[in-house]
């Protein structure tokens, strides 16, 4: 391993070495701003008709037990063939199985009325999509234009580990119903609804268009995989308001569906997770870009609210590319970061997972990321991550307004350990150095032009660590004004 040596001295030629900086920084922050600004603009939830549909009238009981998906679908059948409208949930607690939403169709649940997943899996027939996967979920749909769920009641699933057991996975969840899945849908909306303990992903959508999550609360902490939100291959996407505790990834961007998710515009939210919070990936094998996320808390799951496993969030931030997508244009502002193992977890991995049987990909690129104005506390030892692989370095990145507080460690050998490169492995910081790493503050290994400016990393504890360490394949890194490098 290489002797590490940080300068304590500011260098004028270093810092005029990222003159990079201001000739991809303010322009690319210019461009994403103005993206975010004609979403909000330009995207807005679409005209639901006045038409009416009771559940009740197509024979439904909001009783708690009996169960309700023949009455459910007929509604939903009606309404669609009447031109749309609301499916309306007054009053009650409505049992079902798998509902396929239509378009033109607004689930509407009101304020005092609950959808109650079936807890008998003989209700979730399994569908596959146009996409070839196989998948169960209580509220289903694709291939519809205009649909969305409402309202201020709740969609509870059921999804608890002692009604629909099974051990959590990196593959195929068996018998673990989704919560909500879309495919090739356009014109999404999800208004206000809370949406409850699902036995898988809370909400997955695949390769859809115009989408608007606006004032969700999202408690998904009954059981594992459980995610808050994963749009795959999506574009065009508001995202807003939300509240989302997961015990598995609370905000997720993935790319098994091969295609590019873009034009994402998150902002005023709270994403809490035993897992990682605010993420591009697992699945990496379609492109991230033109993603602006601003006005965040973000983190671990308060020690006073229920989690399923632990209260430690892996990370704060995780961006990421193992399967051959291309993450870059990616602006995140103004968040706060609580009680994560790793606040920052910036990674390039070779995993190359093929997406249904196309060939793998080649190793994708990240770079253009700009990341300001970081508060935070109550976040473990671990530190940040900048890590890319041989031959493959994360560039360009900034990091500006970072005020952190960590645990700290008097633990010296630490100073010794040894960041694993772990090239194919599963993108997560637990599956690097989870009780610590050579420095408190980030480690940062093949990557070039990275920029942490105006940081203040605070140890809680006596600290016998540096703040940055810098491993093999790096070049041109700036931690406040000084050149870090390794001899």
């Amino acid at each position: 391993m290489k002797k590490i040596i940080i300068y304590a001295t500011f260098l004028l030629s270093a810092a005029n070495s990222f003159s990079q900086d201001v000739k991809w920084k303010q322009p690319m922050m210019d461009r994403l701003n103005q993206m975010a600004d004609s979403l909000t603009k330009n995207l807005k939830p679409w005209k639901v008709p006045n038409n009416v549909f009771k559940v009740e009238d197509f024979g439904a009981v909001g009783d708690s037990q009996t169960v309700n998906t023949k009455a459910i679908q007929n509604a939903i059948e009606a309404c669609s063939q009447k031109g749309g409208g609301v499916v309306l949930f007054a009053n009650g607690e409505y049992v079902t199985g798998t509902i396929r939403l239509k378009s033109g169709v607004m689930l509407e649940v009101a304020n005092k009325a609950k959808i109650l997943g079936s807890t008998n899996i003989a209700d979730y027939p399994e569908k596959v999509d146009n996409f070839k996967m196989f998948r169960q979920s209580l509220i289903c749909a694709e291939k519809c234009v205009n649909i969305g769920i409402r309202g201020k009641g709740e969609v509870y699933f059921r999804g608890e580990l002692a009604n629909f057991p099974g051990e959590e996975t990196l593959g195929k969840m068996v018998n673990r119903p989704f919560g909500i899945r879309m495919v090739d849908c356009k014109n999404v909306v999800l208004q206000n609804i809370f949406l409850h303990n699902a036995a898988a992903w809370m909400q997955s959508y695949m390769y859809c268009q115009n989408m608007i999550f606006d004032g969700i609360k999202v408690i998904n902490q009954a059981n594992y995989n459980n995610d808050g939100l994963d749009p795959d291959g999506c574009a065009n996407v508001i995202i807003r308001n939300c509240y989302i505790n997961a015990e598995d990834d609370a905000m997720c961007l993935k790319g098994a569906s091969g295609k590019p998710s873009y034009n994402f515009l998150i902002e005023n939210s709270t994403f809490l997770s035993s897992c990682n919070a605010l993420k591009t990936g697992t699945e990496t094998q379609g492109d991230f870009f033109n993603i602006v996320a601003r006005n965040l808390q973000l983190g671990g799951i308060p020690s006073e609210t229920y989690a399923l496993k632990r209260h430690d969030a892996s990370s704060g931030i995780t961006l990421a590319t193992v399967d051959g997508g291309n993450v870059h244009n990616v602006l995140i502002s103004n968040v706060k970061i609580d009680r994560s193992r790793c606040p920052i977890f910036i990674r390039i991995g070779s995993r190359l997972r093929p997406v249904y049987n196309n060939p793998p990909k080649e190793v994708g690129f990240l770079k253009n990321i700009v990341i300001e104005d970081v508060t935070g506390d109550g976040n473990y030892r671990e530190g940040s991550l900048i890590l890319g692989i041989k031959d493959h370095p994360i560039n360009d990145i900034v990091i500006k307004n970072y005020k952190i507080k960590m645990e700290g460690s008097s633990d010296s050998s630490l100073l010794s350990k040894t960041v694993p490169e772990n090239d194919t492995g599963y993108p997560d910081t637990r599956f690097f150095i989870k009780q610590g790493i050579p420095s408190y503050g980030f480690y940062i290994r093949h990557a070039n032009n990275i920029n942490i400016s105006n940081a203040d990393i605070t140890p809680n504890k006596k600290e016998v660590r540096s703040a940055v360490v810098v491993g093999n394949g790096t070049s041109e890194i700036l931690f406040n004004g000084n050149n870090i490098k390794v001899k």
